[in-house]
């Protein structure tokens, strides 16, 4: 064990002198995103004068879709030219999915004037990537001059991405071959539950999308307004969403604990799930919605160990919690070292009540490679350094936790409207920049080695 320790720390010292560029989890779109139309012809004088976009989430997905939207797109055409013009109009019904593979969207249907128009499958380059020639959906339309033309598409768009997060995208960009500038276009999502910054997630990357600035929360929904616009990449839509199934779990706790305040199981669950929102696969949610996600998880957490202070699992659950924010936190603010500790305190006590059990064997061991500088490994468990001596950076005083029957702390709040201001005149970021909530993200980094195992690892969060 000890020629292990040794080798362990001798090829992190080798790794700390090697500078490697680290980001997020990045992965291209699995399914086709929805898209704008766009004309057959290079030059025409048909304008869109305006588009609403309506992606409807749906409550439940198969069981191997993290999240399927209904998409009704509507368009007002309008030729301003002096003759009519009869075209083929093209909408992309496919896209590279980043490995070789070229899914299609489902259930396509156009009308145009509220008439059901044929198609035919034609072939046209990948509206994401361009190098490819993948498979679109080409209709008729005549544009009289001076009159308006609806066009309405819809179509089932998968979403994209790794639980507990969806994404889904939405490709203006393709509907800059019409005249002029796209007049106005309206972009709402619809939840099937209340919108909130904890289910849509705005002020954070999830590694393979950030939410397009200046959304506002209304009830279930989320609205985008843009005007007189040409559209280009920059300008294609993003929304990162915590998947329906799991905010559904959320929704259920919180209603489980508020009807039953003394059940310590349902409180635990409550902070699993939570943290589970919080976290990410390295690192963890930034800005004010991620911090509050992180006091909910807590708050949830210790509730169910003052109602249930012998189960072992809610003390590793919470060490768990604690841990990933202190290891990620160490170096940003100096309470990470109060977290650093309370994991160590829950982790032994959960290891003095359950020695043997599998789930807090692996959390336990997990806290031993994030802390090897404060945790020890012997042939007969783990010895918490800081829990025998003091630790070398000063520690504020505890609140100590007295068990009660009950809960210490006001059930949370069901998830309710909110608006979110508009941060008008925000640029979306092409990657995201380093922060001290997510070191990992589009930043120069040395790489511990911890970092290293941890990353082949399963999540962890699977079971507590």
């Amino acid at each position: 064990m000890k020629r292990i320790r040794w080798l362990t720390l001798i090829l992190v010292v080798i790794m700390l002198g090697v500078p490697v560029t680290v980001q997020a989890d990045i992965s291209p779109p699995s399914y086709p995103p929805g898209s704008n139309p766009e004309p057959e012809t290079e030059s025409t004088q048909v304008r869109m004068m305006a588009e609403t976009v309506m992606i409807d989430v749906q409550a439940g997905a198969p069981a191997n879709s993290l999240g399927r939207a209904k998409v009704t797109a509507d368009f007002t055409m309008r030729n301003v030219g002096s003759a009519a013009e009869s075209m083929g109009v093209r909408f992309p019904i496919s896209s590279n999915n980043g490995f070789g593979e070229f899914p299609e969207i489902k259930d396509l249907q156009i009308f145009v004037d509220n008439k059901s128009v044929t198609t035919r499958r034609i072939s046209e380059p990948d509206p994401m990537w361009g190098s490819d020639s993948v498979p679109w959906s080409e209709f008729d339309v005549n544009f009289p001059p001076n009159t308006d033309v609806n066009i309405r598409v819809t179509y089932s768009l998968e979403g994209m991405g790794e639980y507990p997060y969806v994404a889904f995208f939405y490709i203006f960009h393709t509907g800059a071959g019409w005249q002029g500038t796209i007049g106005s276009a309206d972009l709402i999502v619809r939840l099937p539950y209340a919108a909130n910054p904890h289910n849509v997630i705005f002020d954070d990357q999830i590694g393979w999308s950030i939410t397009t600035p200046g959304g506002v929360i209304n009830g279930r929904e989320v609205r985008w307004h843009f005007e007189d616009f040409e559209p280009e990449q920059s300008n294609d839509f993003q929304l990162s969403l915590v998947m329906p199934a799991a905010w559904q779990k959320v929704l259920d706790e919180q209603a489980n604990v508020q009807k039953n305040p003394n059940d310590g199981e349902a409180w635990g669950r409550l902070g699993k799930i939570n943290k589970e929102i919080q976290l990410y696969r390295r690192g963890f949610r930034a800005g004010a919605s991620g911090d509050e996600l992180y006091q909910l998880s807590i708050d949830a957490y210790e509730q169910a160990i003052t109602l249930k202070p012998d189960d072992a699992l809610w003390h590793a659950g919470l060490a768990d919690l604690l841990a990933v924010h202190a290891y990620y936190e160490e170096f940003a603010y100096a309470e990470a070292a109060l977290d650093k500790l309370r994991a160590m305190q829950e982790i032994n006590r959960a290891l003095e009540l359950a020695p043997n059990d599998p789930k807090v064997k692996e959390i336990a061991e997990m806290i031993y490679y994030l802390f090897v500088d404060s945790v020890e490994q012997t042939d007969n468990g783990y010895i918490f350094h800081w829990l025998t001596a003091t630790p070398e950076l000063p520690m504020p005083t505890l609140p100590t936790l007295e068990p009660t029957l009950t809960p210490k702390a006001t059930t949370p709040p069901l998830a309710t409207e909110t608006a979110v201001p508009d941060p008008a005149g925000e640029t979306i970021p092409t990657s995201t920049p380093p922060t001290a909530k997510n070191p990992l993200c589009g930043s120069v980094l040395f790489i511990p080695l911890v970092l290293i195992v941890l990353a082949g690892r399963k999540r962890r969060h699977s079971g507590l």
